[in-house]
């Protein structure tokens, strides 16, 4: 009777074996937001890998003149390797500096609105649906605005500093937040540490594309529509316009910003190939912001060693 016991238990352990790796080969982490099954997903900040991050580093600093913007804090990175999603790989270079990030903390009226839709908090019309659809893709800062004052900042606040995301952290420099309307008219909701009115760290971004990734961000279904939204970027410019000819045919999931000096960009770039996986943010203060992100995505790819 033992024997047997120990013999179907054998055979239990090697079927759900050849599962899992059935599952593996057949596109089990083919599509996102990825599945988990239910497992614990683990802080993004627990998973910076030391060799990953001193290779990054080394590869900017080729550059005298990221080099000097990076000991100025004016150049922020941050780089997600989704290549296994079981063995995730996270390096930043000034990760936890908040900068003014101009448009991209657009994706937190975003999350802040999913999770205003799950709560009832906010009806889910096609005005208001057409609106995110235009503050994504095409950053349209009137949409943005609608999206604001419907929403309000206590509510985006509370979302980003809501323990499930932690995307603006006052024990890690901040993050992401937003506090005025993208119009010229309107009330100030800054920062708490640097009085900014949009702002964004490398790693909380990362932490917002990674959780995302995951179906983490509301839920599964509500990071699914996320995705959807952010999919298939209008503006051709910065990360896109070198993925565009590097990678033409990778999913791109994207919001950039840019005003004045302040040049942004993020993106989750999902390929075919699993080696192109990955999840890319810059954050930077220069005039030549705009020629210095376009270069990050084959930055990211040397650091990868995507071919």
């Amino acid at each position: 009777m033992q024997k047997k016991l120990k013999g179907s238990l054998w055979s239990l352990l090697m079927i759900v074996s050849l599962s899992l790796s059935a599952q593996s080969e057949s596109g089990y982490y083919n599509d996102l937001p990825l599945y988990k099954d239910g497992l614990h997903i683990k802080p993004l900040r627990s998973m910076v890998d030391e060799r990953l991050e001193n290779k990054l580093l080394r590869e900017l600093r080729k550059n005298p003149e990221w080099a000097k913007l990076i000991s100025e804090k004016k150049l922020a990175v941050g780089l997600v390797n989704l290549q296994n999603p079981d063995q995730v790989k996270f390096a930043r270079v000034n990760g936890n500096e908040m900068m003014y990030a101009a448009s991209l903390p657009k994706i937190a009226i975003l999350l802040a609105a999913m999770d205003a839709f799950d709560k009832g908090e906010l009806r889910e019309t096609p005005e208001i649906t057409e609106d995110l659809n235009a503050m994504i893709c095409y950053s349209n800062n009137q949409a943005s605005t609608r999206m604001i004052d419907r929403l309000g900042y206590d509510k985006i606040e509370e979302v980003l500093t809501d323990p499930r995301y932690e995307l603006y952290d006052k024990e890690y420099g901040g993050g992401l937040w937003v506090g005025k309307r993208y119009a010229s008219s309107g009330q100030r909701h800054p920062d708490p540490i640097k009085g900014l009115s949009h702002a964004a760290t490398v790693s909380q971004v990362c932490r917002f594309y990674y959780l995302l990734a995951m179906g983490e961000l509301v839920n599964r279904d509500r990071s699914r529509q996320m995705l959807d939204i952010m999919d298939d970027p209008a503006l051709h410019h910065k990360f896109v316009n070198t993925l565009d000819q590097v990678a033409p045919k990778a999913k791109v999931y994207r919001k950039s910003g840019s005003w004045g000096n302040f040049h942004t960009d993020s993106v989750l770039v999902w390929g075919k190939d699993p080696k192109r996986r990955y999840i890319l943010v810059a954050l930077t203060e220069s005039p030549d912001g705009e020629q210095i992100i376009r270069k990050m995505i084959n930055v990211a790819e040397r650091v990868l060693e995507i071919d």
